[in-house]
Parts: structure tokens; sequence; C-alpha cells
């Protein structure tokens, strides 16, 4: 596995992350924390040493579903966690902060649930308006004055955002949506991350498993998976009019001797080692599977085909549900 700097951190990650955020919820049943273990021993063993996860994520779970391994592996792991979205223990949302005094406790929490001395990687999930960004990235500033974080990062912020908060701590990475469906940050995000040396992390870059072309009606979906009843690019009427552009690429995949996942991950990929796609899964033979798109080469010819197979404007439905859409870009 190759490695790449993160930023101007000092930390060299994985070429490509793991995300774990469907291991605690969302995407199905949820991991117990032996069956999470074993899952994570096998990410680190085939190279990846980049693990994303939050504190919003199972209100907790997630981030305790990595203790374990993170124990045996510390060193050989670069870690990145996030706050601002509150949930209460139920899983009930309570809205989001920012707030200095809040950032600090969220930190120690974190800290505690993943049995870590330090946070290699602090992001602020999202942004609260109500609350300066100086103030906030100050107070995560301090974090890394305690020796609590190494480097801090933000995610699904405007650029004016990323460079107010930069002028006052340097900002490793910025996370936010991006795959070949979602390409919106290509516009002024990414150049902004590549004018002040920041990373630019990429979730969803399988578009949430539509580029994988494993979903093809509702009833592929678990009950309890969240895309069915909240991703608005897999509601009725979206999904089949998402379907054909999934087909477009299985052609090109097809040609590549390549999987539907390894095309979309591969057009990620081949945009520059700054963008650091971070797909997550629950089997370890979807990781290897992932994990392949490093051996496919594509020419310019092979992106152009694969931007005019999914154009950026085709993909139906907005990539969150009007209730949430205010937090991105902020």
């Amino acid at each position: 596995m190759r490695k790449v700097s993160l930023g101007r951190s000092g930390l060299e990650i994985s070429r490509v992350g793991f995300g774990c955020m469907g291991l605690a919820e969302f995407y199905g049943d949820a991991l117990s924390n032996s069956e999470a273990e074993k899952l994570l021993e096998g990410v680190l063993e085939r190279g990846v040493n980049f693990f994303d996860t939050a504190d919003m994520y199972g209100s907790g779970k997630n981030e305790k579903q990595l203790s374990g391994f993170l124990k045996k592996h510390r060193d050989d792991v670069v870690l990145a966690t996030k706050f601002a979205i509150q949930r209460a223990e139920d899983g009930a949302w309570l809205g989001l902060s920012n707030d200095p005094k809040y950032i600090k406790e969220a930190c120690d929490a974190s800290l505690k649930r993943l049995g870590v001395d330090v946070i290699d990687l602090y992001y602020m999930h999202r942004r609260d308006r109500e609350v300066p960004i100086e103030d906030s990235v100050g107070a995560m500033a301090d974090l890394v004055k305690e020796g609590k974080v190494r480097a801090i990062g933000l995610s699904e912020v405007s650029v004016e955002t990323l460079k107010k908060a930069n002028d006052v701590h340097p900002i490793a990475a910025l996370q936010s949506e991006y795959s070949i469906a979602t390409r919106e940050m290509e516009d002024a995000v990414i150049p902004a991350c590549r004018e002040l040396a920041v990373a630019f992390v990429a979730y969803s870059p399988l578009g949430r498993g539509l580029l994988t072309g494993a979903f093809r009606t509702r009833d592929d979906f678990d009950e309890s998976d969240y895309r069915m009843s909240h991703n608005p690019r897999f509601a009725d009427g979206a999904l089949e009019k998402n379907l054909p552009l999934v087909d477009r690429l299985a052609v090109i995949a097809k040609e590549k001797d390549a999987s539907l996942a390894q095309i979309a991950l591969a057009w990620v990929l081949a945009k520059g080692d700054d963008i650091i796609p971070i797909p997550g899964t629950k089997k370890l033979s979807r990781l290897s599977e992932n994990l392949g798109a490093l051996d496919v080469a594509l020419s310019d010819d092979d992106l152009k085909a694969i931007e005019d197979a999914v154009p950026a404007d085709a993909v139906a439905g907005p990539r969150y549900p009007e209730t949430t859409s205010s937090t991105l870009n902020a």
C-alpha cells in the first residue's frame, strides 16, 4: 500500500482509507464489538492505516467498536474522529455545537471511548453558523497544544470558512462527499484545498453504494438501512432514473476488466494524490475488491468516458434530504 501525506500534518496515510460509520449504524444492522475488531484487523492487514469515525456514529458506539483494535495497534493507525453533531444515547438528534467549551468536552469523551491518549486528526463534523469559526478552531488549536490532538480538519465547509479557519491554525484535511455522482466540490472547494495544501478526504466515494450496482430495487436494502427512508437518490422514482447511469458505467467496467466499485474508486484516485477516498464496508471481500481499484489504470480517454457516462448534473435527487442540506458547504 502506497502512503501519501495528509496535508501539512506530517502524518503519512494509506492511499485509500477506511470509513467506519457503517459498522455501527445507518447501513443495516450493527456489528458486535468482536465482529468489528476482526474486520478492522483485516483492514489493517491489507495495508490500510487511515481509519475514520465520529462521535455521532451510533451515538458513540462506533468509537467504542474501535477501542479493542486500537489497544493492540495504536502505533500502526492514523485515527480520525469528529465532533459537532449531538445525539442522545437513544440516537435522538439534538442539534449542532461548535462551542469551544463543548469541543473540549467532546474531545475528552471521544478519547475515553476510543481508549487512546491522542487523536491524530480531529474534525469539525459540521459547521454551526452561530459560533464564529475563529473561536471554534481556536479551541481545536488548544487541543493540539495540550497534546490531545495532532492535526485538525473540517467537514462540509465552504471555501470562505476553510480560509478563515486556516488563518487561525493550519487545517490538515477537509472532508466532504465526492464521487463520480457528486462532483460539486470540484468547482471551488478542491481548488482551495490545493491552494492551501489541505488534503481532501472523500467520503461516500461509491455514492453510498449506488455506484456498486448492488442496489437495483428497494427490496435490496435491509429494513433498517437509512438509505431506504432518508436518502433522496434511493427514493422511489430517483433510483429508477439513476440506474441507467450505473449501467453505462458498468459497460466501461467490463471493458477494463474491473468491477463497478473499482471503476468508481479508480476515478476518484485518478483525481490526485491529495484526494483520499474512505470507502467503508462490513465485508473483507468487499474491502479487497475496493483496494483492487489501486491497480486500475485510467487513461484520459477512460476518465472522459466515465464522466460522459455519469455527467455531473445527471444524478436524480440531492445527496441529503432537505432537513439537513443547510449544514452542507457551510
